[in-house]
Formats: structure tokens, sequence, C-alpha cells
């Protein structure tokens, strides 16, 4: 019956670590946008428009021109906006800890129900009463730390508007891969933001983004180079020395 359990625990113990495991293997996954409403699905929903009816030759309207009056700015699913991406980011940060703890102590029983002189009889030769117990420790912990990094990125998206929130948010994502002989340069963002916020040329800044996930990354030959290979991560991740 231990036998069966043992396998079966080996058998499980695996499944737990599943979600390591592929991180360990395929890098770490952007968390989903979160809002306090209900977000739309992130496929993108395609609206289709009727044929626009060509004008007549004596109106000032030409065909694929825009509105008079109406805001250009995105503000249904569908439409397109500009993300520029301007991260600028360092920070330094240095940890150190030390604690040391020294302890002894020293007991003795000279009296014991009468019983010390026959303790001296049972007990090896040098037992003394008064020191019957003496205990002594001594522990050490210095630890060091330090974080010095630097990012900057420039990049600028197109994202496509693909809900729209109760109280006039929108929801935004945008993918753009660009790929050079056997590299592939992957840009994905998505987010939160306000139609209010939106420039009049249709742009907006990523500071300007809540709950935002900006991925820059790539694939190929020179990434997969790069990374570190999977056995070694995975003995990394989980050796108990």
């Amino acid at each position: 019956m231990r036998s069966r359990l043992a396998a079966a625990l080996l058998i499980l113990a695996p499944l737990g670590a599943c979600t390591t495991v592929k991180e360990a293997i395929h890098g770490p996954e952007l968390a989903p946008v979160g809002y306090p409403a209900a977000l739309a699905p992130m496929d993108q929903k395609i609206l289709v428009r009727d044929t626009p009816q060509p004008a007549s030759p004596n109106s000032l309207w030409r065909v694929g021109a825009r509105t008079f009056f109406n805001d250009q700015r995105a503000s249904k699913i569908g439409d397109i906006l500009t993300v520029q991406i301007n991260i600028d980011d360092s920070a330094k940060t240095t940890n150190s800890t030390s604690s040391s703890r020294t302890s002894g102590m020293t007991a003795g029983i000279p009296h014991l129900l009468g019983l010390e002189s026959s303790l001296g009889k049972i007990l090896p030769g040098g037992y003394d009463p008064a020191n019957a117990l003496s205990t002594n420790s001594k522990t050490t912990n210095d630890g060091a730390g330090a974080v010095n990094r630097a990012e900057k990125i420039s990049l600028t998206i197109a994202a496509v508007v693909s809900g729209v929130l109760p109280n006039g948010n929108l929801v935004i994502q945008g993918t753009q891969e660009v790929r050079t002989n056997t590299e592939v340069r992957q840009l994905t963002i998505a987010g939160i933001v306000r139609p209010e916020d939106i420039s009049s040329s249709n742009t907006i800044q990523h500071t300007q983004i809540a709950e935002a996930r900006i991925n820059y990354g790539g694939r190929g030959d020179i990434s997969r180079v790069q990374k570190t290979p999977a056995g070694q991560s995975l003995i990394e991740r989980f050796t108990p020395f």
C-alpha cells in the first residue's frame, strides 16, 4: 500500500510544477488585463460597413474623405489609434544584512530526591551534580544584494480598440512583428485608455494606458542562442542546493 501511495505522489508531484516548468522553458507570460468591469473578448471584432455611395459631381464631398463634424479619434470597436512608447527607466537598489547570536546555558542538579549520589554510580565517571547540563550555541548570518537596471525603449505601434467599457473607457491591444533574415522582433501592447486622453492626432502615450501590458522580444536563431537551455534552467530552478 505504501509503495502504491509513493508511486502516486511521484506521478502527481510534477503536475503541481507544470506552471513553473512552462515558465522555465517558454519564459514568463504577461498577466491578462484586469478591470472591475467585464472585458470584451480578446478576439478582434471587425465591423463590416456598407460600401459608400459616390457623391454627385456638384458636391463638395468626395468618397473616402473625413466627415466634417464627427470626431476622428478612436472611440468604437475596430477603430485604430497610435501608441507612442517611450520608456527610459533606471533603478538602483543596494541591500545588506548582518546578524549574530550567541547563547549559553549551564544547569546543575545538586539535590534530586537524594538520588544525586546514586546517579554518580550509574552515569560515567566525572559526573558532577552541580554541572549536570551545559549547552552553548552561536549563529551568524550575512547577506548582501544589489540591483542596477536600465531600460530604454522608443517605439510606435498601432493598436485596435477591442472593447468599450460601460464607463466609456476603451480596451486596446496591438501586435507588431518585424522579420529580419531568421529573426522576428515582436511588440505587443494591451491596456485601457480614456477617450479624453487621446490627442487630436489620434495618438496616446504609453504612460496614459491603465493596466498596460507591454512586451518587446523576439524569436529566432539569435534569441535561441542567447536563451538559457531548458535543462539548465530547470536544474537551477528546482535544485535544493
